[in-house]
């Protein structure tokens, strides 16, 4: 292993000299500096991170805490993320929770004894009002951006997120404008927030067009193609008189399309259907699906932005940023006038 003594030896500077110049201390020449750092190259030095870190009471590390890297939805975030820390001379751990809170807590407690410099959180939504690891977290002051809205557990954090409220509703009122007027919603898990954001903004859509939410159009899902598709086979069981459907996820979304193709119904000839994430499987579908794009690498990158400037001692406000809807194959008018 090259050393810097070694290093001094071949420049015939001090191992002093070689530090500072390796470190762009101003007392050493612009000449003296691009000669080590050339030499320092040649000789395939390798900084010692643990020691800088010693010195300099950092680890730069970030440690990033997810549900899992399976899901469509955070790879553009994690490349992005991932990509920013690299060009700011950091490193990312990732770390997957599999949406169990117990998990989750394990996650973070190892991270924290790597002494990460931050955490980016998508948390494990529950019911409960306190979780212990957030508590700790707050309380070890450890900068923390989450990923996505808070929940009741983790309200004291800063976050970056998707106005989930205001693409849901661009989405009902897409079928709206369509012509549909029986638009059923395939819900997710009620313990996250931004389930209940995309309910309520397809809710306003509605009323802003004279309706209301008719219980009857409304069907639990979940998070993944299997319960897209147990929820699609529920609502063709029950004889709704849909002719549209909303789904709260693009997997969702596609578990459905997969079950009512297999039913013989044509999409959007005999149903529209709308998702939620603009992942790649949307568009390359058999039926190419209408979705919301979420700005998955801007939050990342958001995340990252609001991470720094947590590191300097500012105050971050959170980022809510605006997502479009992306208009493909899946939504036509509707095949007869609903009554």
């Amino acid at each position: 292993m090259v050393r810097l003594k070694d290093i001094a030896r071949h420049a015939g500077v001090s191992v002093m000299t070689v530090s500072k110049a390796l470190r762009d201390e101003p007392d050493v020449s612009a000449a003296t500096k691009v000669r080590i750092k050339s030499l320092a190259q040649q000789m395939g030095y390798v900084p010692d991170s643990s020691a800088q870190g010693l010195r300099n009471r950092t680890t730069k590390l970030f440690g990033l805490v997810i549900p899992s890297s399976t899901n469509p939805i955070f790879a553009r975030v994690i490349f992005a993320i991932e990509e920013r820390a690299h060009e700011l001379g950091y490193d990312v751990l990732l770390a997957h929770t599999h949406n169990l809170p117990a998990r989750e807590e394990a996650c973070i407690r190892r991270l924290l004894s790597r002494r990460v410099d931050g955490l980016f959180i998508s948390p494990v939504y529950r019911f409960e009002a306190e979780a212990r690891i957030y508590q700790e977290v707050l309380a070890r002051q450890i900068p923390t951006v989450l990923i996505g809205p808070p929940a009741p557990f983790c309200k004291s954090f800063v976050s970056v997120e998707t106005d989930e409220q205001g693409a849901s509703f661009a989405a009902t009122q897409h079928l709206l404008k369509l012509g549909h007027k029986r638009i059923a919603y395939l819900t997710g898990s009620p313990t996250a927030p931004w389930v209940h954001e995309r309910f309520e903004g397809y809710r306003r859509a509605l009323r802003e067009a004279g309706l209301d939410v008719d219980d009857k159009l409304v069907f639990q899902a979940g998070n993944t193609i299997e319960d897209g598709t147990k929820a699609a086979l529920q609502m063709l069981n029950e004889s709704c008189g849909a002719t549209a459907i909303q789904a709260v996820n693009d997997l969702v979304a596609i578990g459905c399309a997969d079950a009512l193709l297999s039913k013989g119904l044509r999409i959007p000839e005999d149903i529209s259907l709308v998702g939620f994430g603009n992942i790649l499987t949307a568009e390359y579908f058999r039926v190419p699906l209408t979705t919301i794009r979420q700005p998955k690498y801007r939050l990342g990158m958001a995340a990252v932005e609001a991470m720094m400037n947590l590191l300097k001692g500012q105050r971050v406000e959170t980022k809510r940023l605006p997502a479009e809807l992306i208009e493909r194959k899946s939504t036509a008018p509707p095949r007869t006038a609903p009554k």
